[in-house]
């Protein structure tokens, strides 16, 4: 049975062809003047034919050889074509990335992230996780996370964006009802906005800033409910800075006397720092998210 040709024959015999000679064509091919003469006459065994001759000027195609010209030549645009596409399959930033986040920034900041992100990418598809709780990247519940407390695992690739700011907000419709708070003590006075449960975190804020007589009037574990709630002009509570510069009826209270940092970062598993998407993706959200806490900031 015989074997078809090596599609190095035809492209050692094509580069000869345009380029005259062996050596030549050697050169080009970054291989060495008696493989490619190895592979010529390999061609020539094969379809039976002499392909070149030789003279003064160089090797000389044969009818055969010119014959075969267009065809080799298509066969090499087409090979082109299909390490092209190849290459391009590998580098396109298309299929599904699981982004787990908090409820605030998953429903408040991420969208005008990914909407671009989309248009650049029409074939990405993001698949957000809003919730507080904190989804395990190394065993992959999801692909990218935003985290607001410093990822612990290893085996992952993290960059930190910085402290996003929090303070006290309320609506200019309450504060025109009760008054503004002069200090932190005047807090005990007005209808304050927080969680349902003494948690460990709400005792490390009332000792740290020295928030007397906490007593939230409004309760809800929910982040994103009491952002709602102050929004509505419910009550005072904490919320994003750069979140409320966006709303010129929230007045920030008290930031001298109170502001807590948010620190914040974007991880990935490190396996995935390869794939288009991914990175497509973690380059985004970093990037946004920069620019969203210079806003927080003003920096």
């Amino acid at each position: 049975m015989s074997t078809e040709p090596s599609w190095d024959f035809y492209r050692a015999f094509l580069t000869v062809l345009q380029q005259g000679s062996l050596s030549a064509a050697a050169r080009e091919l970054g291989l060495t003047q008696p493989t490619i003469g190895r592979h010529v006459d390999a061609l020539e065994t094969a379809i039976g034919a002499e392909l070149f001759t030789r003279s003064p000027n160089g090797l000389l195609p044969t009818d055969a050889a010119l014959a075969l010209k267009p065809y080799a030549e298509t066969l090499a645009a087409t090979t082109a074509a299909l390490l092209r596409t190849a290459s391009g399959e590998r580098e396109r930033v298309a299929g599904t990335v699981r982004v787990s986040a908090s409820e605030v920034i998953a429903v408040e900041v991420l969208p005008g992230i990914f909407g671009p992100l989309q248009d650049a990418y029409p074939e990405l598809q993001i698949e957000l996780s809003a919730s507080d709780a904190i989804e395990d990247l190394v065993n992959r519940e999801a692909d990218i996370a935003v985290r607001m407390a410093e990822p612990q695992q290893g085996a992952l690739v993290v960059r930190r964006i910085g402290d996003i700011p929090l303070g006290f907000h309320a609506h200019r419709r309450y504060l025109e009802r009760h008054g503004i708070p002069q200090t932190l003590a005047d807090l005990a006075d007005h209808r304050l906005i927080g969680f349902d449960r003494q948690t460990a975190y709400v005792r490390l804020v009332t000792k740290r800033y020295e928030v007397p007589g906490v007593d939230f009037s409004y309760r809800t574990d929910s982040n994103l409910a009491q952002l709602a709630a102050i929004r509505a002009g419910v009550g005072i509570g904490l919320c994003q800075i750069g979140l409320a510069r966006d709303n010129p009826d929230l007045v920030h209270l008290l930031p001298d006397a109170f502001n807590i940092p948010l620190a914040t970062w974007v991880a990935m598993h490190e396996s995935l720092k390869t794939s288009p998407r991914c990175r497509a993706t973690f380059d985004a959200l970093v990037k946004g998210l920069q620019d969203y806490h210079r806003y927080s900031t003003g920096t």
